[in-house]
């Protein structure tokens, strides 16, 4: 524990550190915004980024994914064609000199605009990462920015008839687990999960027990946040067959999920976003330089439609 809670507070040089990784990383993602499109391979995207990173006389934080089936989380393969209507989930960090990390998350559309389908789901992962951003400060567990992310992923879920009931009530009894079955993010430094080799219940949890329940039992970070904690912020939103299809056969959570509305999304694949924060004395900042973000408000993906990710990157 000694050894923890000596880490988790960054430095001011800790955080000038990260930062530039932060600011690699952030290039890593625009450079994948810049190139997919149909036609080309999953592996030339993970090339180009890795690039990105190694240009700068850095490595990778943790192997890249790149990947057209983002509902199976750490998707290492790289062997796909992205074809027009696909999304590719990009999950990439580089690495200092120094050993210190970034780590960041965007899901890109093939084509230059998002579908109707793509962008509602969209729009409702950048609410839950916006919910998360804005709750941020310290003297709050960081369980229950998660539990309020997860709400607004079950109030999303159930505007869209994919969910039912109250999103409160089913975020504690797991059902939200269906959607996002991992956890809101990990404490970040000398190590993408800093520190977790040494004990994820020391590092996240502070010593306490984890969590059983499917879904909240990974959620890596549950303490209480402090000024000086570096974390990440990874809201996603997924439609996994695999998950889908059994929890339908034993009719799990019927209360809450509409199953008939579901199976109709299990060709979605899967959404992530995923940023990095400082907890400061009063609030958070994100660390590195923003990268572009679907705005809430769409406009239809039409032909003659002007949202475009080109537009959106530059």
């Amino acid at each position: 524990m000694g050894v923890v809670n000596q880490r988790n507070y960054k430095t001011e040089e800790e955080i000038a550190e990260i930062e530039k990784a932060c600011i690699v990383t952030a290039d890593m993602h625009l450079t994948a915004m810049r190139m997919v499109r149909p036609g080309i391979r999953e592996s030339e995207v993970a090339a180009a980024v890795t690039e990105v990173a190694q240009a700068n006389n850095y490595q990778l934080s943790f192997p890249v994914i790149a990947t057209i089936n983002g509902q199976t989380l750490h998707n290492h393969y790289h062997g796909n064609m992205i074809k027009s209507g696909d999304m590719l989930l990009l999950d990439a960090g580089a690495e200092t000199e120094m050993g210190y990390a970034g780590d960041m998350s965007s899901t890109i559309p093939a084509d230059s605009t998002y579908t109707t389908r793509q962008k509602d789901i969209y729009d409702i992962a950048v609410t839950a990462r916006e919910t998360a951003v804005a709750a941020l400060r310290p003297g709050i567990t960081f369980e229950s920015v998660y539990d309020k992310v997860c709400e607004v992923i079950m109030d999303g879920m159930k505007q869209m008839g994919f969910a039912k009931g109250d999103p409160a009530e089913a975020v504690q009894a797991g059902a939200h687990a269906l959607f996002m079955p991992h956890g809101l993010g990990h404490m970040m430094g000398l190590d993408v999960h800093d520190m977790e080799n040494l004990g994820e219940i020391y590092v996240g949890c502070d010593g306490r027990p984890k969590s059983t329940q499917f879904g909240r039992k990974s959620l890596r970070l549950g303490r209480m946040l402090e000024p000086g904690f570096v974390l990440t912020i990874k809201p996603g939103i997924y439609f996994t067959p695999e998950l889908i299809d059994p929890w339908k056969s034993q009719n799990k959570f019927s209360e809450f999920i509409n199953y008939e509305k579901v199976i109709t999304y299990k060709d979605f694949s899967g959404i992530r976003n995923e940023e990095d924060y400082l907890i400061t004395g009063t609030g958070s900042r994100l660390l590195g330089k923003k990268y572009p973000s679907v705005p809430k408000k769409w406009k239809p993906c039409s032909k003659n439609s002007k949202l475009t990710i080109f537009n959106l990157i530059i």
